[in-house]
């Protein structure tokens, strides 16, 4: 067993070496800063949300993620500013984004269908210990260079398009593919993201709200999440979710108060890793700072 998964992690390890890959959460729909900066600012409203991930628990070296956004509309209600800070430690790999993001909002008259454009900047930091891998070959001098910390700039762009009911999206979040000194292996392959969804009444205590995200990556499998959450009287979410042909899982939300919402996923992998952990689990908050005399009405979907 312990060969086994000291194999599966060095070739996790290995693969973030040739091109680290973004993190992943099964509560997507509820992170959209993180993938697209045109989101910033499309709650009317100064938000936080965090997300802490842990990825097939039980198995040494697997993915620990955890994401933290805020984001505000300006005073002039057109322009939004937010912050993502992300931290993703897989095996001896330890990367941590930090951008902010930024959003124009086009918006229609008569109507409260709103077009939005956003760009990201700032830099990923990517501190690799390879030195502390154990190896099953003597000496391997892939694995026997000292810690080294990387700091890649780079930026993103993304347009959102959204009204009270339903959503669109497509973005870049890191447009450049940096590489790691003195070799040919990129830091990170160009992600290109899709998503979509929108909240349907059912009757007069339940909803529904459909949402999917669709990631291309070249030289990888096309991945799509595909979820359904139930809304009980704007207060407990119910939902289920699908990676396909990779994982499945189910998540449970709370809305506490119209501002503040508390939320738990669990996903089960499909793959072959599937007899070595015991599946991932994410925790999720979200809180809305609520400035006009009005309030809020009802919680927001996405």
């Amino acid at each position: 067993m312990k060969r086994i998964i000291l194999i599966a992690t060095i070739i996790l390890t290995g693969g973030i070496s040739f091109s680290q890959q973004d993190a992943q959460f099964t509560q997507y729909m509820d992170n959209t800063q993180y993938v697209n900066p045109a989101y910033a600012g499309s709650n009317d409203m100064l938000n936080i949300t965090s997300i802490s991930r842990g990825q097939w628990i039980g198995m040494d070296g697997a993915p620990i993620s955890t994401s933290l956004s805020l984001h505000s509309p300006l005073k002039y209600e057109s322009l939004g500013l937010g912050v993502t800070v992300v931290n993703d430690k897989i095996g001896p790999i330890n990367q941590t984004l930090i951008y902010g993001d930024f959003s124009y909002t086009l918006k229609f008259k008569n109507q409260k269908n709103k077009l939005s454009f956003g760009l990201k900047g700032g830099v990923n930091m990517i501190n690799s210990r390879t030195n502390e891998l154990m190896s099953t070959q003597i000496n391997d001098p892939s694995l026997l260079g000292a810690s080294q910390m990387i700091i890649n700039p780079n930026f993103g762009a993304g347009i959102y398009y959204h009204t009270p009911k339903w959503f669109v999206g497509a973005s870049i979040p890191k447009i450049l593919e940096g590489k790691y000194p003195g070799s040919d292996n990129k830091l990170g392959k160009r992600h290109y993201f899709l998503i979509a969804g929108g909240v349907f009444n059912v009757n007069k205590n339940w909803k529904l709200r459909p949402t999917t995200q669709v990631k291309l990556t070249k030289g990888a499998t096309i991945s799509i999440d595909i979820s359904l959450a139930g809304i009980y009287n704007e207060k407990l979410w119910l939902g289920i979710m699908n990676r396909l042909n990779d994982s499945f899982g189910a998540f449970v939300q709370y809305q506490f108060m119209p501002q503040f919402k508390v939320g738990l996923a669990y996903d089960y992998t499909l793959t072959e890793l599937t007899s070595y952990n015991s599946g991932s689990v994410e925790l999720l908050l979200s809180y809305d700072f609520v400035f006009k005399k009005e309030g809020i009405r009802s919680p927001r979907y996405f």
